[in-house]
């Protein structure tokens, strides 16, 4: 079944421990935490601090996606934090592996994102060392993105890369899901697909949820 994570950075800066609350009620299998820092992505969100603050709200996983340059400088702070999942960019770094098992030493999930614009090739030599990918479906820095087509070949690219090789690593695709294209991001092979906009700016977001989950169910049926 495919797992639906709502993007806080979509959520009520105010109000965020009630937005966690509002999304876990809706059905969340996770809240989704994007952090930006202004210079890996022309956009700047929130930090440790905002993550350790969500934690007091939930026992949800947290899945902090780190769109921020060098992350092997705060990987301990979002650890401490409270993160479950803590992803990063393999663009940002050139420490992939060394920050990879330093999450999994932290005792949580690790994983890399991939911008739109990477070649699916550069990734490949990581995913066995990955508990999940996050495939960017939107080019990174803001919410309420169009969905870029071209990433449902790069979900099936990865997919066919983790059955061949028999791993367990999760595909997450992030940015401009919505309840017109969620039937083919889950045909692509998302396991995990992230909603922003689209579920914190409707008055029934447990509706929103529902339909994302029911698309990994059409999914399953096919297969």
């Amino acid at each position: 079944m495919v797992k639906v994570a709502p993007s806080i950075l979509s959520g009520n800066f105010a109000r965020m421990g009630e937005e966690t609350v509002r999304m876990e009620r809706a059905g969340a299998d996770m809240i989704h935490c994007d952090v930006m820092d202004g210079i890996f992505v022309p956009n700047i969100t929130f930090g440790p601090k905002m993550i350790a603050d969500i934690r007091k709200f939930t026992e949800t996983p947290l899945d902090v996606h780190l769109m921020i340059d060098r992350p092997e400088r705060y990987l301990d702070l979002f650890v401490k934090a409270g993160a479950d999942r803590l992803c990063f960019h393999i663009e940002a770094t050139a420490e992939a592996e060394k920050n990879l098992a330093y999450i999994k030493s932290a005792g949580i999930k690790a994983g890399i994102a991939v911008c739109p614009d990477t070649p699916v090739e550069n990734a490949l030599p990581l995913l066995d060392r990955c508990d999940f990918v996050i495939v960017m479906g939107v080019r990174p820095g803001f919410s309420g993105q169009k969905y870029i087509p071209e990433t449902s070949s790069r979900l099936r690219a990865f997919r066919s890369a983790v059955s061949e090789r028999g791993l367990m690593t999760e595909i997450e695709m992030d940015g401009g899901a919505n309840e017109s294209n969620v039937d083919e991001i889950a045909g692509a092979g998302a396991d995990v697909i992230v909603s922003g906009s689209c579920a914190f700016s409707s008055p029934t977001p447990e509706k929103v949820l529902a339909i994302f989950k029911s698309a990994g169910n059409r999914r399953n049926r096919q297969e």
